[in-house]
């Protein structure tokens, strides 16, 4: 899996899989353009690349809205030779409430993130991938589209089982263009998200995991760095399970 002359786009990069993601294909060689909300994270998984002897750029990036995707897009075309290879949808927001509880700013709060956010990439850098004949997008949904979600508000479900939704109808559309479009559905991981969760619930999610531990980043990294690859590159519209076995087909 290597990403020698590629240039890539992760979104979300300042902490968790954002950031291993973008340690993971700026080792296999990648250029990265590393964008987040908060820029001073994403300048701290920049440093890092760097010091791993990597090659990244950190931008501010609000995904909701188009016109900072449409300049995040322009300024990775201006920096690294008017090419947009690889895009990783990872930024996204999560929010545990009762649904009764959920007021429309915050459905759209999440939403707008989780899944307004993909689009607005994914159309950003559609004719750039077309003109190229090629390019691998990859999506991060979550297991809670899958099971309808455990610890996490109905907003929250929706916005990822619309990722799983736009991977699946992109992957039918830009395939004729050289363009192949998959997903990555974790489990519970080792992230800030998880980070609060009480030592209870940890043990219960680990003994309900077949491979017995929760997911690492760096488990994400490896399964996005795959569908990146052209190892990958006979398959799209698909979701990969990364959640030790908790749910599988």
């Amino acid at each position: 899996m290597e990403f020698a002359g590629q240039t890539a786009i992760v979104t979300g990069v300042a902490r968790g899989f954002g950031r291993a993601i973008v340690r993971r294909l700026a080792r296999g060689g990648a250029r990265v353009v590393a964008g987040d909300i908060n820029l001073p994270g994403a300048e701290e998984t920049v440093a890092l690349v760097k010091q791993d002897g990597g090659e990244a750029t950190a931008f501010h990036l609000d995904v909701s809205l188009a016109q900072s995707v449409q300049a995040v897009v322009d300024l990775a075309l201006a920096k690294y030779d008017n090419r947009v290879d690889i895009l990783v949808n990872n930024a996204g927001i999560w929010k545990l409430l009762p649904t009764e509880e959920i007021s429309e700013e915050e459905w759209d709060r999440i939403v707008n993130v989780n899944l307004r956010g993909p689009f607005l990439t994914c159309r950003a850098v559609f004719p750039i991938m077309k003109k190229q004949g090629r390019g691998h997008i990859v999506n991060i949904a979550s297991v809670a589209a899958r099971n309808g979600g455990t610890f996490a508000g109905a907003h929250y479900v929706a916005s990822k089982g619309g990722v799983l939704a736009l991977t699946k109808k992109l992957g039918k559309d830009l395939g004729k263009y050289g363009i192949v479009v998959n997903g990555v559905n974790p489990g519970p991981s080792l992230t800030d998200m998880t980070a609060d969760w009480p030592r209870s619930v940890i043990e219960g999610v680990i003994k309900n995991t077949p491979l017995g531990r929760m997911a690492e980043p760096e488990d994400i990294a490896d399964a996005v760095a795959f569908l990146a690859s052209d190892a990958a590159r006979f398959i799209s519209g698909e979701t990969i399970e990364v959640n030790g076995g908790i749910t599988c087909d």
